[in-house]
């Protein structure tokens, strides 16, 4: 078999085997000789040894592959899925489902990723209240989407209680394997708040960090956009509703400074605002995981963000109009049966 030329491979390998084991060789050389495992041999010579020459020119037969589950038994799964929890939790689980079913795990789980179900996923969400909700959308996201001529669109807000935060031991560096590690334990050093304006126009950020965050130090922020945004150009700022954007001093400064037109987000309604994106980024990257001895050590290290920000900004745009969020919003409804 060996010698022969028509013999297959695997046959003639196994035929090695035998021979090399006639010969005294151990198991552990022979493996190592033919490029194949020790059980292997093994098995091999045990079928040598029940069966002779026939044992060597044919497999054992395998099962074949296991039925695929009914329509009726997937249907089942679906909707338990859907439309119960287990007893003793607040959503399924693949081992929960596939005792309670009766099945394996594994085809829970091509059953849900068949029909895209994720019940260990959950969502928040929030309906504005606000009863000049549409035409507060339709005024922000036609901004967003038709700014006007010889005007500068500005998303603007406060990020306050940022923490000057400081660990008690220090931290221990990224290694091959091991993840940076810091004290899950901090010492306050005091907060600021982060005013941020952010151009629709370019990405560019206005920004200033502040003590405080009443309207005293709104119109601060008020005065530096006015000094570093083109004199000629009219100003429109989208903001939240904050009471401090409202005060009595915040509309007399307004009407001393025509050229700014302040444009307000409905009620519960801040992922209209583009600069929170902006945000996210700064909070993300540099202030979550860092490391601050002091109220000052934060601003500085904000204000160098901001500085690296502004040397290669980037645009953020906005692309859903105003009917495609009302349509969703209005199917959220409906699934909820509120009248709202």
């Amino acid at each position: 078999m060996v010698r022969s030329g028509k013999t297959p491979q695997k046959l003639a390998a196994r035929a090695q085997i035998i021979l090399l084991a006639g010969q005294g060789v151990p198991n552990h050389a022979i493996a190592r000789q033919l490029h194949t495992s020790r059980p292997t041999v093994l098995l091999w010579r045990e079928r040598f040894k029940q069966l002779g020459v026939a044992g060597l020119l044919r497999d054992n037969q395998r099962p074949g592959r296991h039925p695929a589950l009914s329509a009726e038994k997937v249907k089942a799964v679906v909707e338990a899925t859907l439309q119960s929890v287990p007893r003793d939790a607040t959503h399924w689980s693949v081992r929960s489902m596939a005792k309670a079913q009766g099945i394996s795990r594994m085809a829970v789980q091509r059953i849900w990723k068949a029909h895209r179900l994720q019940p260990h996923r959950v969502e928040s969400f929030k309906l504005s209240r606000d009863p000049h909700f549409v035409e507060k959308l339709r005024d922000v996201v036609g901004l967003y989407l038709n700014p006007p001529d010889k005007a500068l669109v500005l998303s603007v807000d406060e990020k306050s209680q940022i923490q000057a935060l400081d660990r008690t031991a220090p931290l221990l560096p990224l290694r091959p394997g091991i993840a940076a590690r810091q004290s899950h334990d901090y010492k306050r050093h005091g907060t600021t708040t982060l005013f941020a304006a952010l151009s629709l126009l370019d990405g560019k950020v206005i920004g200033q960090c502040l003590p405080r965050h009443r309207s005293q130090e709104f119109i601060r922020f008020l005065d530096k956009i006015d000094q570093q945004t083109p004199a000629e150009l009219d100003l429109h700022l989208i903001v939240d509703n904050y009471s401090a954007h409202k005060t009595s001093p915040v509309k007399r400064w307004l009407k001393r400074h025509p050229r700014f037109v302040l444009h307000f987000l409905p009620t519960s309604s801040s992922w209209l605002n583009l600069v929170e994106r902006w945000f996210g980024e700064i909070t993300r990257k540099r202030i979550r995981r860092g490391t601050f001895k002091s109220v000052k050590e934060l601003v500085s290290a904000i204000e160098t963000y901001l500085q690296e920000h502004n040397r290669h900004p980037k645009k953020f745009v906005w692309t859903k109009n105003a009917q495609t969020i009302l349509d969703k919003i209005n199917h959220c409804k409906e699934a909820l049966g509120t009248p709202h």
